[in-house]
């Protein structure tokens, strides 16, 4: 009989956007998925779990949608493509998990309890004085409370003896004692079922073939385990995901770096970048470290996902969103960084101006090359830009008070004339006719570069001078000479 296809899901709570933990399960889900259906044929499903009424927002589903679509991490089933199974939001399948666990009271696996919290809170209290864990004692096992008793929840009934086992393709064989576990609450009175509950009767009506999620789950496979075998359906595979850790080694946060997926987004990064980050951070094959997406479906298995936590590291991932830009097409950078253009000209204050009209891909195409090499984010690339896109210049007010002296004056004045006289010849004629300026002058080049370089792009660091200019174009760069000769005075 062959292998079932495999149907892997991300089921993300809508209770915050979508950070680098979640993002690489849905990775790797997508991933396993994606390699299934160049084999043959594999299902990526999206649903969401929103039944923490209190927590879950509009705002956080759509940020998760908008999250996965920039990483280009596309699904077959779920919210906005629909699918066989609909609905996807937990909220609107309540009739579904009452049904089961109907399935479930009629068994004799699962029962109603309507034990009054302060009741068991005495009980917690008792245990903790005896230095002693609390485990629900099944005071309503045998109670058999009908349907509409008043404030019942739903229990599911553990068993009394043995263990359940399972072989977690990333962790091994793990083994949980039935003697650890009680009475799990798998519905509450108000009819909204609880994680492990709802996310079994899910990946059983959507024939969930493998579960793939963080290792913080753990815990609750067992459980669940149980719950599939009750429901009589096949105990899927799975794949416990290691924590992803700062470098203190503390659990992720905002404080080591790690922001929303999208936030990523608004600061520049490429979502190739960050998705082949995210795939070596806990998976590897051999040395090789930059990934498109094309190679990480072909060479991505669970074999190779490692069983400790990766440590999440800014700075790498800024070197291979560097690495990622420079290997990008000229033509598709440029309308990957004109929104980062349009956005960042905004803030080039009062003494240049942008002219959106003259944006086009041609002349971003044209100035490209100047920013590669010195940008490791689009936000970076924008702004090195603005120097070839604006009108004006803003000056570096250390800089210029150091090179545009009335001493400089005259080489300025001087410059002028070989922008005027050379310029159409291109930048290697340029720079030999300042050189032949300089040796005129008996001054070395750069006494005579600086200056003009300030003059130009308004700081003493730029990309090569003679190129800059050349690009800026002779009525452009006239024009900020001529304004720092002014400023001179």
């Amino acid at each position: 009989m062959s292998a079932p296809l495999p149907r892997v899901r991300f089921a993300p709570s809508p209770t915050g956007y979508l950070h680098i933990g979640g993002a690489r399960t849905a990775l790797f889900n997508w991933l396993y998925a994606r390699r299934a259906r160049a084999e043959g044929k594999g299902t990526f499903v999206l649903r969401i779990e929103d039944t923490d009424r209190e927590r879950s927002t509009e705002a956080s589903v759509q940020a998760i949608f908008e999250g996965m679509k920039w990483m280009g991490l596309d699904w077959d089933e779920g919210p906005l493509v629909g699918g066989p199974h609909e609905p996807y939001f937990q909220t609107q399948r309540l009739a579904t998990y009452e049904k089961h666990a109907e399935r479930l009271i009629a068994a004799k696996k699962a029962y109603r309890c309507d034990c009054k919290k302060a009741d068991l809170d005495v009980l917690r209290e008792q245990a903790q004085k005896e230095k002693r864990g609390f485990k629900y004692p099944g005071i309503c096992r045998e109670k058999n409370l009908p349907k509409g008793t008043p404030g019942a929840i739903i229990r599911f009934r553990m068993p009394d003896e043995g263990e359940t086992t399972f072989d977690d393709l990333v962790k091994g064989p793990i083994t949980t004692s039935h003697k650890e576990m009680q009475d799990e609450v798998i519905v509450r009175a108000d009819g909204v079922p609880l994680y492990n509950f709802g996310a079994v009767v899910d990946d059983l009506e959507m024939g969930i073939t493998m579960v793939a999620r963080g290792d913080d789950h753990v815990v609750n496979t067992p459980r669940q385990i149980l719950m599939y075998q009750a429901l009589d359906y096949p105990v899927p595979v799975f794949a416990h995901l290691p924590m992803i850790l700062g470098a203190d080694k503390q659990r992720l946060s905002k404080r080591h770096g790690a922001v929303s997926v999208l936030q990523y987004r608004d600061d520049g990064y490429l979502p190739g970048a960050l998705v082949n980050y995210l795939a070596r951070l806990g998976w590897s094959h051999g040395d090789q470290e930059i990934f498109s997406l094309a190679e990480l479906i072909e060479k991505f298995d669970w074999k190779a996902v490692g069983a400790t936590a990766g440590v999440f590291n800014p700075d790498k991932l800024l070197w291979l969103n560097q690495q990622w830009i420079k290997a990008t097409p000229l033509p598709e950078l440029a309308k990957l960084v004109r929104p980062y253009l349009v956005t960042r000209s905004a803030l080039i204050g009062p003494t240049r101006t942008f002219d959106y009209a003259s944006l086009t891909d041609a002349r971003i195409v044209e100035v490209l090359p100047q920013a590669l090499e010195r940008s490791k984010t689009l936000i970076e690339m924008a702004d090195l830009l603005l120097m070839f896109l604006c009108s004006g210049v803003a000056f570096d007010e250390a800089s210029a008070k150091k090179h545009l002296t009335a001493d400089a004056k005259p080489l300025l004045v001087a410059a002028r004339d070989l922008f005027e006289q050379k310029m159409a010849d291109g930048p290697h004629a340029l720079e030999a006719a300042f050189r032949d300026l300089a040796t005129a002058q008996s001054l070395g080049l750069g006494k005579i570069a600086q200056p003009v370089r300030v003059a130009v792009t308004g700081s003493t660091v730029s990309p090569p001078l003679f190129d800059t200019i050349v690009l800026l174009g002779k009525a452009e760069a006239m024009k900020r000479l001529d304004a720092a000769i002014a400023r001179i005075g």
